[in-house]
């Protein structure tokens, strides 16, 4: 278990960043979204809990396989996506991620907002934290992105709201700044396997750092965008948004769909709650018979390869896309 505390300076209000971390999230997500890749959004309701009051909770599912670094990608299936689950009861949130094929592996964030420059260590003091803790704080306008995200529309030391007339964040920014808030992140990332757990978990940490960087930054960068917004606008853009990157990814008819549709009988089939899962007739790459492969004279006649063709009991899985935010170690 690695546990960091990351501390993220804005130039707005608790209030304002409320709608703009809804805005960011939602566009950033439509943005990184492609045909068949990106952010699928399962589950957005309003959600009561008895300690933190009304909330809402979000469910999502990251697709990751075409950036994953190598020795991953070896040892993960093709169809590869990450569960994440939030609850929003603002200004406090916790959002978890999960992996199915990695039960051993998950993170868990809390977060708190508070109206100052990232001066409170006691913000988690009621949550369990070793005092070895590493506290980490992201500078939206001096700490370097990977260059693949750098744009210039995106530059804090060069962009200026009209709307707000806030911007051009020169050195030391943080303690001239009025308004200012900070985003606390206590983030714990557990990957318990022996021989990749230190690996894993510092790579994680290192992409979690460059995510909640190019958000913030985003975030502040489309401040004349969101504004305005009241929390029902932007709710409702949230809505159409998430409903439009859902249409993005799925426009293409999947190798693999959910239907209500029995199988045939002859099928073996999960329980009835379960639903059935219609299969390709193709076979996958790792049975395909080699057209050049030569045989030996002395082998035995008695093997016998069906044709890959009329396999119907076989399907191949497609390849997704990830977040674009992570560096890949070799």
């Amino acid at each position: 278990m690695l546990m960091k505390e990351y501390r993220i300076c804005m130039p707005l209000t608790v209030e304002e960043y409320r709608i703009g971390q809804l805005y960011m999230i939602s566009k950033h997500s439509h943005e990184q979204s492609e045909r068949g890749e990106g952010v699928e959004v399962v589950q957005n309701e309003p959600y009561e809990d008895p300690e933190h009051g009304s909330g809402q909770f979000t469910e999502k599912r990251i697709y990751l396989n075409n950036k994953l670094p190598s020795w991953a990608r070896a040892v993960v299936p093709k169809i590869f996506y990450v569960t994440e689950k939030a609850w929003n009861y603002y200004p406090y949130t916790v959002t978890e991620y999960t992996c199915s094929f990695l039960p051993k592996f998950s993170i868990h964030i809390e977060s708190k907002y508070e109206d100052n420059k990232g001066s409170n260590d006691n913000i988690f003091a009621s949550e369990p934290k070793d005092e070895e803790t590493e506290v980490c704080f992201v500078d939206i306008a001096y700490d370097e992105i990977p260059e693949r995200h750098y744009k210039e529309s995106e530059d804090l030391r060069q962009f200026k709201s009209k709307k707000t007339n806030r911007g051009l964040l020169q050195e030391g920014w943080i303690n001239t700044q009025d308004p200012i808030m900070c985003s606390y992140k206590l983030v714990t990332v557990k990957f318990e396997v022996w021989g990749l757990q230190t690996r894993v978990e510092q790579f994680v940490h290192k992409v979690i750092r460059d995510v909640l960087l190019l958000g913030h930054k985003q975030a502040f960068a489309w401040v004349d965008e969101w504004i305005d917004m009241t929390m029902e606008e932007v709710r409702e853009y949230e809505r159409a948004t998430q409903e439009a990157t859902n249409l993005k990814i799925g426009t293409f008819p999947p190798a693999i769909a959910i239907t209500e549709t029995p199988l045939p009988s002859s099928t073996r089939s999960g329980p009835n709650s379960a639903p059935s899962t219609p299969l390709s007739t193709e076979a996958p790459d790792f049975l395909t018979v080699p057209k050049e492969r030569p045989r030996k004279k002395s082998a035995p006649e008695t093997l016998t390869l069906p044709d890959p063709g009329r396999r119907d009991s076989l399907f191949k899985l497609p390849s997704f896309f990830s977040w674009n935010s992570s560096p890949q170690p070799e």
